[in-house]
């Protein structure tokens, strides 16, 4: 499934029964950023007006936005796991970097 997206921003939606209407949060960045609406399509209207009011108080502010992840993404392994992963791209044919971004894209179900 992938997430509702709006200018590189990703946006993470649950029902609150509580409140009996969609609930979102803005994902990947520290800022917090969140929002509601009754359908789909408020949500969405939601989410974007969101994203744009955040944008738009940070240059009134002067202050630089969170940005989505870069995808560059660093891991510490052990060597014995770092001789596997290369094993296991150089057997697929690609590089480690192909093969990690496959496996991680798989596992995260993305």
């Amino acid at each position: 499934m992938k997430p509702m997206t709006y200018k590189n921003y990703s946006a993470r939606i649950e029902y609150s029964d509580e409140d009996q209407c969609f609930v979102g949060r803005v994902v990947g960045i520290r800022d917090i950023i969140s929002f509601h609406g009754d359908s789909v399509d408020e949500i969405r209207q939601a989410f974007q007006e969101a994203v744009d009011f955040y944008l738009e108080t940070c240059t009134q502010r002067g202050e630089p936005p969170n940005k989505p992840y870069s995808g560059n993404l660093m891991l510490r392994v052990s060597p014995e796991v770092h001789a596997a992963v290369a094993a296991a791209a150089e057997v697929s044919g690609k590089s480690i970097n192909q093969w990690a971004s496959e496996t991680l894209s798989k596992a995260a179900q993305y």
